[in-house]
């Protein structure tokens, strides 16, 4: 799947990383709902980085479709809020 870090690029993630992914998804999830600032803020750091440590980047010339958006390290609960699906930011 080709994830697309906003701000930075995109990267591969083999299938088999979403398991990890997801559990960082619900717990940003739930911190969200529960306005908790700082656990969101160190949760999505940790999701962004495993995205970047399990991904392959592609070539900034790469101009492959994004299968998945994140959002960039310094979005607001606000912004993230208005990227989630019905399943977070990570379906699954």
């Amino acid at each position: 799947m080709i994830v697309r870090i906003m701000g930075e690029g995109q990267v591969k993630l083999a299938d088999s990383h979403f398991t990890e992914l997801n559990k960082l998804d619900d717990e940003l999830l739930e911190e969200m709902e529960a306005g908790d600032e700082e656990g969101f803020r160190r949760t999505l750091g940790s999701l962004l980085d495993a995205v970047r440590r399990l991904g392959e980047p592609l070539p900034d010339d790469a101009l492959e479709p994004s299968e998945l958006i994140l959002p960039r390290p310094d979005a607001t609960l606000d912004e993230v809020r208005e990227m989630l699906g019905d399943e977070g930011l990570i379906p699954g």
